[in-house]
């Protein structure tokens, strides 16, 4: 019986990717992308189990929902990414700046950068929003070594993560009550 979990065929440092049957470098460009998409989606499944997620965000959306959405989402990128046919659509773009663009009108506006920390969950989305910036340079990497095989819809997509998880945190501690902190550049 073939083992699920292992298959011995990577133990040389090299990995297929989808519709490929070519293995490639588990250092190339395209798999570093893939393990740092992996890595944030994975991230964001600790941010989706934090006990505040649960709360509300959005016109019935919890935290966990739009984590969820968010993941959902990443799984189509690290598709696209490993070869196949899929990529993220025009509305789903429009759907997070809509998200993004409703949390700032709960928010007092952004006048300088702000220290990590206040709430737990807030803490975690920004740590996931540094993850987010990774995948995207690493995305980028591959679109400029293949140039053009990236679609628009992803790079946008991953362009607007950054933001959306940066607007997940500022209100995590802001339905919390902190205030946000500035850094002291002393």
């Amino acid at each position: 019986m073939p083992h699920m979990l292992y298959t011995r065929k990577g133990d040389g440092g090299t990995t297929k990717t989808f519709g490929c049957d070519q293995r490639i470098s588990k250092s190339s460009a395209v798999a570093e992308a893939l393990g740092t998409l992996d890595e944030c989606n994975s991230f964001l499944g600790v941010c989706k189990t934090d006990s505040k997620a649960k709360e509300p965000l959005l016109e019935g959306y919890t935290f966990a929902d739009m984590v969820d959405w968010i993941q959902q989402n990443l799984f189509i990128v690290q598709a696209h990414i490993a070869g196949a046919d899929k990529t993220i659509a025009k509305e789903k773009i429009t759907h997070m700046e809509q998200a993004i663009d409703a949390i700032e009108k709960e928010m007092p506006p952004i006048k300088s950068f702000f220290v990590s920390g206040g709430t737990e969950l807030a803490a975690k989305f920004d740590f996931a929003r540094t993850l987010a910036r990774r995948a995207e340079r690493r995305v980028i990497g591959v679109s400029e070594e293949q140039k053009g095989k990236v679609s628009q819809g992803v790079l946008t997509f991953l362009n607007r993560l950054s933001s959306l998880l940066y607007a997940l945190a500022r209100f995590a501690n802001h339905r919390a009550g902190i205030t946000e902190k500035p850094p002291t550049y002393k």
